[in-house]
């Protein structure tokens, strides 16, 4: 039987990027700039150098991080839906959130009908709807970025 690579099986970033290994990637997503070994056992408060190594040959071996001449970056992005900004990441569906908001906004002030019909009442229940769940969704992205 032949092992698994990352590349053909995208599934094994989710069981093999967890504890540990994941608040390393994570923050070496977040610096968005190359580290080295001691700055991530420093900022992630590790109990030695070889513990972040080791987290980081994992990295590696899992295709998500390669070697610079400056340190460790990140080589494959496994968030998924997130628009990045320098340092902010920010999930995409955000940008659905910010339209539904806006819609129902312009809904509720601009268009507003004189008596309220039963079309008015059943877009501002769809949009409300669609607000809700955008902004579910974009907080759960930003728990797992988080």
């Amino acid at each position: 039987m032949s092992e698994r690579k990352p590349a053909e099986d995208p599934d094994i970033y989710d069981a093999s990027l967890k504890g540990t290994t994941y608040r390393v990637y994570r923050y070496m997503y977040r610096s968005g700039k190359p580290v080295r070994v001691n700055e991530v056992q420093r900022e992630l408060d590790l109990s030695s150098p070889s513990v972040a190594q080791y987290h980081i040959k994992k990295l590696i071996r899992l295709g998500l991080v390669r070697e610079d001449s400056e340190g460790y970056v990140i080589d494959k992005v496994v968030f998924e839906n997130v628009i990045r900004f320098r340092r902010l990441s920010i999930p995409f569906q955000a940008a659905y959130a910010t339209f539904f908001a806006a819609s129902l906004l312009i809904l509720l002030t601009v268009l507003r009908p004189g008596a309220v019909t039963s079309t008015y009442f059943f877009a501002l229940v769809a949009l409300g709807v669609a607000l809700v769940i955008s902004l579910y969704e974009s907080f759960r992205s930003l728990r797992r970025l988080g």
